[in-house]
């Protein structure tokens, strides 16, 4: 399985990104998919996760209310759109995949990442 994470950019605070994780390699549909963040000097965290069944989303606190996850198994593809960005979202982004389809809080359940895709956020 390989994940494609693209999307991040500098953005000033209060400003809006899409971020997109193109999947390849098994069967998309099937897996929960999430997003977690790092950043500088910090551990990596979770963001947000979606199970197959898309109405099934999970979100960090720091989160609800500005960032969406979405997911379209016909393009095998997974977005997570942050609005009302600050500066302490800067961080590098990472797509995962967890083929058990829980979706988990927990980066250990998710044998499958991306590269990562830098968002920085300007005060």
């Amino acid at each position: 399985v390989q994940l494609q994470a693209s999307g991040g950019g500098l953005v000033q605070a209060g400003g809006s990104l899409g971020l997109s994780c193109a999947v390849s390699g098994r069967t998309f549909s099937n897996y929960a998919m999430a997003w977690f963040r790092q950043a500088p000097g910090k551990e990596r965290e979770f963001v947000a996760s979606i199970r197959w069944s898309v109405i099934v989303t999970y979100y960090a606190e720091s989160v609800k209310g500005r960032f969406t996850i979405s997911r379209d198994n016909a393009k095998n593809t997974v977005y997570l759109h942050v609005n009302s960005l600050k500066p302490e979202d800067t961080a590098i982004y990472y797509c995962a995949a967890d083929p058990s389809g829980w979706g988990k809080d927990d980066s250990a359940t998710y044998p499958y990442w991306g590269q990562g895709t830098l968002v920085t956020v300007s005060s």
